[in-house]
């Protein structure tokens, strides 16, 4: 996969879970189908679609998801 100029590297809150892409505040927010992400395992995951990279806050806490 190549990574492209416009991609992002976004910092998540537990707050934030579940987690899908794109988010309601993005600009580009129906440039692709909403697909959910699970950083609660590795700490980061990266949208297929756009190659948004999302990580969770060091030192959040998740519960329940």
């Amino acid at each position: 996969m190549s990574v492209k100029e416009s991609q992002k590297d976004i910092e998540v809150l537990a707050k934030d879970l579940p987690l899908h892409c794109p988010m309601p505040e993005m600009s580009s927010w129906n440039s692709h189908p909403r697909v959910f992400l699970d950083v609660s395992k590795t700490g980061a995951a990266q949208c297929p679609y756009c190659g948004t990279t999302y990580r969770l806050k060091a030192g959040e806490v998740v519960k329940g998801h």
